[in-house]
């Protein structure tokens, strides 16, 4: 009997292969599949099931391509919002055999209305659970967001804590197998550490730790989460079932560079390479998308329907970059320019620097207040609440786009975030946006409060 954990980067997604004497079992895989295929041969095992603890919103399912490549069964929970069509319904206490093994269901809502655990038990030795494959409803150190009903919001996240109790009651032995890791967009506590116990996370969690409901249920209705627009999507092709994957779409053309100047006016240049080179030189009208925060904000900023160019600094970075982009449904990647941008100016062509300025220059902007400049903060909602630059105005980077038109194009923006990168990201959006006169606070917060700068409200 093995448990396999198989971990898909930048998304925290944690997914598993479950499997004993020939057979196995996948639990909620990520679109390129090949993998579980791969490893459950190298074990001597063939798919028979494929169990999803949810709809998944922030990453496109890879269980209907898995049922055609291996002739699985897909087992979804009741109460999804509309009929996934690939699945079966599995309810409370059905009960699957693996081999040795044994998966028992359990109905655990509150993160989505058809949420699922799935109780592992070894036959072999009997006795209590050995592991529990818990989904968004239970992470280490941290529970699921229960955000996604508004009209409901009371009652849902009464439902999560009803659902812990559920798990808890499976006993202290019983090792956590959640569907996220740390930096997910699906919880903001999770611990670095992927392993623990059902019995760790009962004492240590801090939600789970709550014995009372009711004071529970108000610490969920008070907690803020973003809700990226691209999980709307994801939880349309997670019904529908989204088209399949191939190796080769991650294998788009790489053009020279001129070939790619032709291609690019019909397309969003997505420049993947490290704040440092887009400061130093990027293509004009691209997009800073670093690749280590393409799933972070692509998402927010990129249309699923849109074509898209990548800029590069070599293969793999390309390669990792459409790997993630094709997990969130971005599947219209039509070629890559890895030329660096030195040889790209080489041929005469078009070139832009991002301007950059310090803390004493934003301090003296701050102190003397002109009024053809404005500090635009595009930190999250929890940080801006710890207090902003005195002056600046607060907008999300994620929401950036749809809010572009409160800003003054007549003005000199500055740009600001923790450290710098989210700051570039969004000040090239405002240049690709007709904005002409913008630059970057670099060395941002960290700098400001590190030289004792004074802090605002920024709530």
């Amino acid at each position: 009997m093995f448990v396999e954990t198989i971990k898909s980067d930048g998304l925290a997604h944690l997914s598993y292969l479950v499997g004993s004497e020939g057979v196995a079992a996948v639990i909620d895989p990520r679109r390129d599949c090949q993998i579980y295929i791969e490893n459950a041969r190298k074990r001597g095992c063939r798919i028979d099931y494929v169990f999803e603890t949810h709809r998944n919103e922030d990453l496109v399912s890879g269980a209907p391509l898995l049922a055609r490549l291996t002739g699985a069964r897909v087992c979804h929970g009741p109460n999804a919002a509309g009929d996934v069509r690939y699945a079966e319904t599995t309810h409370e206490g059905d009960r699957y055999t693996i081999g040795q093994c044994r998966i028992e269901v359990l109905e655990t809502p509150g993160h989505t209305d058809d949420s699922l655990s799935f109780a592992l038990f070894d036959d072999e030795t009997g006795g209590d659970a050995v592991g529990v494959f818990t989904g968004d409803a239970l992470f280490v150190g941290d529970v699921g967001r229960t955000d996604f009903y508004p009209d409901r919001a009371t009652e849902v996240a009464g439902l999560l804590y009803d659902s812990l109790q559920k798990l808890f009651a499976l006993g202290d032995q019983a090792i956590v197998y959640p569907a996220h890791g740390s930096g997910s967009v699906c919880g903001d506590g999770m611990a670095s550490r992927e392993f623990s116990t059902l019995g760790h996370e009962r004492r240590s969690n801090p939600s789970a730790r709550i014995r009372d409901r009711d004071t529970f249920i108000e610490k969920k209705l008070a907690e803020h989460h973003d809700q990226p627009p691209y999980f709307r999507l994801m939880e349309r092709l997670n019904l529908e079932g989204a088209e399949g994957f191939e190796e080769e779409m991650l294998r788009p053309p790489i053009l020279q560079a001129e070939e790619f100047e032709d291609a690019r006016e019909q397309a969003t240049v997505v420049d993947v390479r490290g704040i440092a080179d887009f400061i130093g030189a990027h293509m004009p009208g691209s997009l800073c998308l670093p690749e280590d925060m393409v799933t972070a904000f692509a998402g927010w900023l990129l249309q699923a329907d849109e074509e898209l160019m990548v800029v590069a600094a070599d293969l793999p970075q390309a390669q990792s970059t459409l790997r993630h982009l094709y997990r969130i449904g971005h599947d219209r990647v039509r070629g890559m320019l890895l030329t660096p941008i030195s040889g790209w100016a080489s041929g005469d062509r078009e070139f832009r620097q991002l301007a950059v300025v310090d803390r004493e220059e934003v301090a003296r902007r701050v102190a003397g207040q002109p009024e053809d400049w404005s500090l635009l903060d595009v930190r999250d909602a929890n940080e801006t609440a710890e207090g902003v630059i005195p002056g600046a105005q607060t907008i999300y980077l994620g929401n950036l786009p749809e809010h572009i038109d409160a800003l003054d194009r007549s003005q000199r923006i500055t740009v600001v975030c923790e450290s710098g990168a989210r700051a570039s990201i969004g000040a090239s959006l405002l240049l690709r946006e007709g904005f002409r006169n913008v630059d970057v606070f670099l060395g941002a917060m960290g700098a400001w409060e590190e030289s004792g700068g004074d802090l605002a409200d920024g709530r």
